[in-house]
């Protein structure tokens, strides 16, 4: 399995050849390339009797990533949890503004009761 997923990686470098820097990252470009690795060690894993995915296979993959797509970014940007010390203010806001509003409420309702 070793020697195929080898030849594997050289087709994928073979065809990566003809992409120049500037298309690394489009996937109309690397998206056949990429997709015949995938495929061709799957496919060769599954001929075999080995699981898939495999670490030698995981192995060409994140080697794929880190040569060829490392510099690649997302167009929208990933968005994370905030600051923990910022989630606890957004979180503790509410809460203490709640008994505040349900007093205000019971308040303003007694005085509309007693100018009746």
């Amino acid at each position: 399995y070793s020697d195929i997923t080898q030849k594997c990686w050289d087709y994928f470098v073979y065809l990566m050849r003809n992409v120049t820097a500037s298309e690394l990252c489009e996937w109309k470009v690397i998206s056949r390339p990429y997709s015949e690795l995938q495929y061709c060690l799957e496919l060769w894993a599954d001929r075999l009797n080995h699981s898939y995915p495999n670490a030698l296979a995981e192995q060409y993959i994140f080697q794929s990533h880190h040569r060829y797509f490392h510099n690649c970014t997302l167009e929208h940007p990933v968005y994370f949890d905030p600051p923990e010390d910022v989630l606890l203010a957004m979180i503790i806001a509410p809460i203490c503004l709640i008994p505040f509003l349900v007093t205000l409420v019971i308040w303003r309702s007694k005085d509309g009761k007693a100018q009746a």
